[in-house]
């Protein structure tokens, strides 16, 4: 089966570099632009995060298709760093812990980053389960939904961070019922 994973397309928050999560933001204009270039391979399924910046994203890119949606699926929460940036940040204790931690504590008031990354994998063995007949199925979800699936997953195994795709970009991948293989960036 075929695994297409999408980063939504970018959005006011993208574009000053914010802890966006729980924040429901829509596309930005420049974001709808940049999608509308986009062409991406057909997909049997399309799943999508709930949020609108995925679903948006999803109507944009496969607009006849019909979404699913799976709430396990969000961005992780950013607790009290939500809507902020690193300038806005930068001095304040509970950041420099979080900094200093490698990203592995949990946000304060928000989500452990285990817990998020827990909840995505579950996500995605659900999915693949629910539409194992599909030849293919895309993802439009959040940058951190696809890494935490790829680190999971994906073989060759790579660091969490090693995902990272940009807006409206991701990867294109062979699932083989239990490993993502043949990783390849779009």
């Amino acid at each position: 089966m075929k695994i297409l994973l999408v980063r939504h397309g970018k959005t006011a928050g993208n574009l000053e570099k914010r802890y966006i999560g729980r924040t429901d933001e829509s596309l930005c204009p420049e974001g709808v632009a940049a999608l509308r270039q986009c062409s991406y391979p057909s997909c049997g399924a399309l799943v999508s995060s709930p949020m609108q910046r995925c679903l948006q994203t999803a109507a944009l890119l496969y607009p006849e298709q019909k979404i699913h949606i799976c709430d396990d699926f969000r961005e992780c929460d950013f607790g009290d760093f939500e809507g902020k940036n690193y300038a806005e940040l930068n001095g304040d204790p509970q950041y420099q812990s979080w900094i200093d931690s490698g990203g592995t504590q949990p946000f304060p008031n928000g989500e452990s980053p285990d817990v998020f990354r827990v909840r995505c994998c579950d996500g995605f063995r659900q999915t693949v389960r629910k539409f194992a007949d599909a030849e293919s199925i895309a993802f439009v979800v959040h940058g951190g939904t696809i890494m935490a699936i790829l680190s999971q997953f994906a073989l060759p195994h790579r660091d969490y961070f090693d995902w990272m795709p940009d807006n409206a970009h991701g990867w294109l991948c062979e699932f083989d019922g239990t490993n993502l293989t043949k990783p390849e960036k779009l």
